[in-house]
């Protein structure tokens, strides 16, 4: 939204928080573009221009590189001093965020079942689902790829997965990607919070002389489109690798015409339909890969990274020797999670960085911290003043003085010296100031930054309410990121699907969720207290109490694995329930035993009475 006065365009967007900086904006708002040569490439959309140039602005705050970024329309800004705040900052977010632990759990899988094993069939695929997502994870090193992108995310507001299925690997692959290659197709009558159909990576490929090769742009495009009939691997008559149709072969009565890839159907209507492993119903879309790269002389405008010339494009290939041009990935979804570090504003994709709203306090900071340096070096080598001469003569001469010199002074002369304490005092309480100021602005309390004695909390209670924002951040925060893992948690498991593994075969596609830990200090002994009251007390189950302590730090690989073997020590609980239904096979299953039923006791034959003794008269 745009505000026109004069010459001067306010611009009012999602990363209208940098207007304030020069080198960000000019008169048309737009990124300056010797320090933003990324922003003005020629192939990137006039709409992505400052998200661009904002992206490498948070970035070099993080790197302490502000100053380097300044000096393109600031020369003074060499001096700065920049000592690592906001990085601080970033990190101390990411950490409460993610908590302690991060853990894939499948609902239902830690449910008592109803049938003779202890398990129903909708609790045994849910254990199943969640075992296998928990060995994938183990072996993607799912918890250092998180890390990768959430730190993205808090740093400059958004972060990218990108998940594909590995032949080689026979699993499901997790890559990270910087937001700035990210380029989703939004129309102007879309909703920028429905997920988009067609999304571009794109970024730029340096020259390199020694193989002979010019600057150039690579783009990977994922789009959902209808099924077409199937083409294969060929080439053009220029000898440029593209993917041409299949052709049946002619018969008599039937000329050629394009084939229909494994499973597909044609309707009546015209289209084609195909069923998916994870669908009840066909589906007529797939996504289609496409992986080119073009010389960057070639692009001229009005190109952009949507409408590139494809005639001037060179495709890739694949490992297998797939052309990669429009590849039916054989899915019916792009295989993306944009991941927002915030929860978009209404009709909004993008997130908003942690560092956004308090990037002017930074610059203060490195401001104070400027003059700090500057007021303790006068403060450590203080400036002298000498009234009178050295040796009689009337000329002025400077001294050098070292620790240990001493100075004689004629008679009536002086030696003063300015003192610059106060000053340095000033600044650095000054600094204390702007740091709690930014601490209050980005909700981070002082004793998440390590800034306060633990000593000086009166009561734990003053602690937990200190908490109080922090806790609103994360939630909002995770409040972002809960629907997104969920969505990359059912693409792994329709890509495991789609790969035909093994371990896979018969899998139902479960709703799995990826729970973050516990990130503010816990009393675990008064947690461990209040759980065991509520399990004796019969207000709490079992599998609860498991999870609450699990969340509050208590060292637990497998809750469920945790449940059998406390209920596996429990004989007296066993007891009772023998007491109460009669059941070996119950209390084995209880106990996690392999129980014997008792054989049935033998038919009592008591003894004869006398009467029963007495033989019958004969007749």
């Amino acid at each position: 939204m745009g505000l026109i006065s004069g010459i001067k365009s306010v611009v009012i967007d999602t990363w209208g928080w940098a207007n304030y900086k020069p080198i960000y904006t000019d008169a048309r708002g737009m990124p300056h573009r010797r320090a933003f040569p990324e922003a003005a490439a020629t192939w990137v959309p006039a709409g992505d221009e400052r998200r661009i140039a904002a992206y490498k602005l948070l970035a070099a705050y993080t790197n302490n590189q502000a100053a380097e970024l300044a000096q393109f329309n600031d020369p003074n800004a060499a001096d700065r001093r920049e000592f690592g705040d906001p990085s601080m900052f970033v990190e101390t977010i990411l950490a409460n965020v993610l908590g302690r632990e991060q853990t894939i759990t499948v609902p239902g899988a830690e449910q008592t079942g109803t049938t003779p094993d202890g398990q129903g069939p909708d609790q045994a695929m849910a254990e199943r689902v969640q075992t296998l997502l928990r060995d994938w994870a183990k072996k993607e090193l799912l918890e250092t790829r998180m890390l990768q992108t959430e730190r993205k995310a808090v740093t400059l507001g958004d972060g990218v997965y990108l998940l594909a299925w590995d032949p080689a690997k026979q699993r499901v692959r997790l890559k990270a990607y910087d937001p700035g290659f990210y380029f989703p197709v939004i129309g102007e009558d879309d909703d920028g919070a429905d997920y988009p159909d067609r999304i571009h990576l794109a970024w730029d490929l340096p020259e390199d002389p020694r193989r002979g090769l010019k600057a150039r742009l690579r783009r990977v495009t994922f789009e959902l489109d209808w099924i077409r009939p199937a083409t294969a691997s060929g080439v053009d008559r220029g000898g440029r690798p593209v993917r041409a149709p299949v052709m049946t072969d002619p018969t008599d009565d039937v000329p050629a015409q394009p084939a229909l890839g494994p499973g597909d159907i044609p309707t009546p209507d015209g289209l084609i339909a195909r069923q998916y492993a994870w669908n009840s119903a066909p589906s007529y879309v797939t996504c289609y890969l496409t992986d080119a790269v073009w010389d960057l002389g070639d692009l001229k405008e009005p190109h952009d990274v949507d409408n590139l010339p494809m005639a001037k494009a060179q495709y890739a290939t694949s490992p297998a020797g797939e052309v990669l041009d429009h590849l039916d990935l054989m899915i019916d979804f792009i295989p993306i999670v944009h991941l927002p570090n915030t929860v978009p504003d209404a009709q909004e994709h993008w997130g908003i960085s942690s560092l956004a709203r308090v990037l002017q306090v930074f610059d203060e900071l490195a401001s104070t911290d400027t003059d700090s340096a500057r007021a303790s070096a006068t403060t450590g080598s203080p400036i002298l003043a000498i009234t009178g001469s050295r040796n009689g003569s009337g000329k002025r001469s400077e001294l050098s003085v070292a620790p240990g010199t001493v100075l004689e002074l004629p008679e009536g002369g002086r030696l003063d010296s300015v003192d610059t304490s106060p000053q340095l005092a000033e600044l650095r309480n000054q600094r204390a100031d702007l740091s709690e100021r930014a601490a209050t602005i980005a909700r981070i309390p002082a004793v998440t930054l390590g800034t306060v004695n633990p000593s000086e909390v009166p009561s734990g209670y003053a602690l937990e309410i200190s908490l109080g924002p922090l806790d609103s951040l994360v939630g909002a925060m995770r409040l972002a990121r809960g629907p997104k893992y969920d969505l990359l948690l059912k693409m792994v498991q329709r890509l495991s699907l789609a790969g035909q593994h093994p371990d896979w075969a018969g899998i139902t596609v479960q709703p799995a969720e990826l729970a973050f830990g516990s990130y503010t200090p816990t009393d675990k002994a008064a947690v461990l207290e209040q759980v065991v009251r509520a399990v004796e007390a019969g207000v709490m189950s079992l599998e609860s109490a498991v999870r609450i302590l699990t969340e509050a730090g208590w060292a637990m690989d497998d809750a469920d694995t945790e449940i059998q073997a406390i209920q596996s020590r429990r004989f007296e609980q066993a007891r009772y329930l023998a007491d109460a239904t009669g059941s070996t096979q119950a209390v084995g299953d209880y106990l996690g035993l392999d129980i014997e039923p008792d054989p049935a006791p033998p038919v009592v034959q008591l003894p004869a009475t006398p009467e029963e003794q007495e033989e019958p008269e004969e007749a």
